[in-house]
C-alpha cells in the first residue's frame, strides 16, 4: 500500500511538473491560436537588427486530418522571432508545399467537394499569408493530385515544381529551415 501511494505521489507531481512546463508555451505576439513557443534563456543572442529570409518546405499531411504541423511550425518560428525583439519586417517567410500536403492548399469550395469538410489549415493559412507569409505550391503536385489554379486558397502561388521554388529562393538569399 505504501509503494502504491508513494507512486501515485510521484506520478502526480511529475505531472504538475508537466503541466506547469506546458504552460510556459503562448502564442502571439503576430499569430495567435497557433504557434505556441516558449521564452529561452538565450546563450545565442540574436541582434535585434537580424534579417531572416526563410523557407520552409511541407509536403506531408496534418495528422488525422488535423492543422498541419509545418505550417503550424511557420507561426510558431514568427512568433518566436518577434517576441524576442527581430521586427516583423525584418521576416520574410516562404512556405513551399507538394506531396501529400498539396491537398491542404485547397479552397473552401473545393476541399468539400473532395473530402466533405472544411480544411482544418484554411484560417492557419490565410492568417500567415495575412501576414506577409507566402505560399508556394509545387505544380507537379498539383498537377497529380488533379487541382488548378482555381481550386488553391486565394494568395497561394503555382510554381513549376517545389524544386524550381527552392532553386529560385534560394538564389534570392533564403535558407531552408530543416525541419
Amino acid at each position: 500500500m505504501y509503494i502504491l501511494a508513494r507512486a501515485l505521489i510521484i506520478g502526480l507531481f511529475a505531472f504538475t511538473s508537466l503541466q506547469s512546463s506546458a504552460a510556459e508555451f503562448a502564442d502571439g505576439p503576430i499569430i495567435f491560436g497557433y504557434g505556441k513557443h516558449a521564452a529561452v534563456k538565450q546563450d545565442m543572442k540574436i541582434a535585434k537588427d537580424t534579417k531572416l529570409k526563410v523557407v520552409f518546405d511541407v509536403a506531408k499531411t496534418g495528422k488525422d486530418g488535423g492543422v498541419n504541423r509545418g505550417f503550424d511550425s511557420v507561426a510558431r518560428f514568427y512568433n518566436m522571432h518577434v517576441a524576442n525583439g527581430i521586427p516583423a519586417q525584418n521576416i520574410d517567410l516562404v512556405v513551399v508545399v507538394h506531396g501529400g500536403a498539396t491537398n491542404e492548399m485547397r479552397n473552401t469550395k473545393s476541399y468539400q467537394a473532395k473530402y466533405g469538410k472544411e480544411n482544418p489549415n484554411s484560417e492557419l493559412i490565410n492568417t500567415l499569408l495575412a501576414n506577409k507569409v507566402q505560399f508556394v505550391q509545387c505544380g507537379q503536385s498539383a498537377a497529380f493530385h488533379q487541382m488548378d489554379n482555381t481550386d488553391m486558397i486565394e494568395g497561394v502561388n503555382m510554381a513549376l515544381s517545389a524544386m524550381t521554388a527552392h532553386a529560385i529562393l534560394n538564389a534570392k538569399g533564403y535558407s531552408q529551415n530543416p525541419f
